[in-house]
């Protein structure tokens, strides 16, 4: 089980940087590349809601993605530090583009859990990965 991890300032403009390393890192676990474009959307918001939480809360944290080749799947979790306890910060009202945001991602991936870590809320998502073709 190989695992990438990112961590990065929650900072907008870091979203895209997670966006191309979690779809490249997919794409070489053998994740089927008809669904990248969803892999990488999802990433998108998942990451976008973590730094929004950061900055609304006054968090100076990093985002931590953790991208994880299994046997025959492919997670990720992104987990912010908003706070423990709190699921993804959700203790304050949530605003509408991170309610947005995760009706979204619910919509693009078929496996997905957001729930709490230890310092703040966490987004896991899995897809699986394609068997390996064996050559004739």
């Amino acid at each position: 089980m190989a695992t990438v991890e990112l961590r990065f300032s929650a900072l907008p403009e870091h979203v895209r940087t997670a966006r191309l390393v979690a779809a490249a890192v997919a794409r070489r676990a053998g994740v089927d590349e008809s669904v990248l474009d969803e892999l990488r959307l999802a990433v998108g918001e998942a990451c976008s809601r973590a730094v929004a939480l950061h900055r609304r809360n006054g968090v100076d944290g990093a985002v931590r993605v953790a991208l994880t080749e299994q046997e025959k799947r492919f997670l990720i979790e992104v987990a912010d530090e908003a706070g423990p306890g709190e699921e993804g910060g959700s203790a304050v009202s949530p605003e509408d583009e991170e309610v947005l945001g995760l009706a979204v991602i619910t919509g693009l991936v078929e496996d997905v859990e957001v729930g709490n870590g230890s310092e703040g809320g966490v987004i896991r998502m899995s897809w699986p990965i394609a068997p390996a073709s064996v050559p004739v």
